[in-house]
């Protein structure tokens, strides 16, 4: 692993909390969503509730509560996984994406399994994208989140002031001080002529912009490692409903993309559902810079990147960068 020379306190000076200059939000209303899980193959039922300003965004199943926090990120292929207390909740970075794009800054994430008892429960991939969460919380609406005394809250984020990066082997990501967020991201695919390298960039990144640009792209795979994932136990659920599969020499197994690129794409919406695990007590988890990411997973980002997070409005830091 190899990584830019900053130390926790060059961290803190890299990196600082700001006002956004908007209010904290929650949804107007329960949102209520069911289907089965990419990898288990499991049915679950979740429900969106509207939570107070601060309380930030949770997972509920049973009695056991998970923040969305880089504190409780548990190591799982192919997905983002957290973990508490003996409950572990998979493939979160879709439903985190949509929230965190579209401004869903407090919310409880309530999941029940068809099997009350199992203790990993997996978010529903839907039809492989954040479509639906989006289009969901569209038609509820958000509103004002206040707290228990009633007050609404200042929303905060964390600005970039000078260039960090984290790299390693050919994978990287870097974040540059910029005044609105832009995302440019890369994959290569050499194996796979009809994926081969892509590179997508935002332009001033936005709810609407994620909600048309990015929202519809869908989780993909390549056809010839199909079969050796689902002798790891992955993928039980998945099928060309919820999935874009593609042949090493045959190219695209479904009917219709709905981006030329949709696979780079794809890897955009995974990126801001695994920041959004940054923010607490309400705040923005996606960083105010320009973010340069290359063939990034999940699991190298979340235990790679550290900068200070914002705790009942004090920073701490997360750990070194060295």
């Amino acid at each position: 692993m190899s990584f830019n020379p900053l130390k926790s306190s060059a961290t803190s000076a890299a990196v600082s909390w700001k006002s956004t200059g908007k209010l904290q939000k929650t949804l107007s209303r329960c949102i209520e969503k069911h289907g089965i899980g990419l990898h288990s193959g499991r049915s679950t039922k979740v429900k969106l509730w509207p939570e107070l300003a601060k309380k930030g965004r949770y997972f509920k199943v049973g009695n056991n509560l998970i923040e969305t926090s880089i504190d409780f990120v548990k190591e799982s292929p192919l997905c983002t996984a957290l973990c508490k207390d003996g409950v572990k909740v998979t493939t979160v970075e879709h439903l985190l994406s949509a929230l965190e794009a579209i401004g869903v800054d407090n919310c409880c994430i309530e999941l029940t399994p068809t099997n009350p008892d199992d203790p990993i429960v997996e978010v529903p991939i839907l039809d492989g994208s954040a479509r639906e969460w989006v289009e969901a919380i569209e038609q509820t609406g958000l509103e004002d989140a206040t707290d228990e005394e009633g007050n609404s809250c200042d929303k905060m984020a964390p600005y970039v002031n000078v260039p960090v990066h984290i790299r390693r082997k050919d994978s990287f990501i870097a974040a540059f001080p910029s005044q609105e967020i832009h995302i440019s991201y890369g994959i290569n695919f050499p194996e796979v002529p009809s994926i081969g390298c892509q590179w997508f960039f935002s332009k001033i990144f936005s709810g609407s912009f994620y909600a048309t640009e990015i929202a519809h792209a869908r989780t993909f795979c390549v056809h010839e490692e199909v079969e050796k994932m689902r002798e790891m136990g992955l993928i039980k659920g998945g099928s060309l409903e919820n999935a874009i599969v593609c042949s090493a020499s045959k190219g695209w197994l479904n009917s219709l993309l709905h981006f030329h690129d949709e696979p780079c794409r794809h890897k955009v919406l995974d990126l801001i559902g695994d920041l959004s695990i940054f923010a607490k007590s309400g705040n923005q988890g996606l960083p105010i810079a320009h973010i340069v990411a290359y063939k990034v997973t999940s699991t190298r980002l979340l235990t790679s990147v550290s900068w200070p997070v914002l705790d009942d409005g004090k920073e701490k830091g997360v750990g070194d960068i060295e």
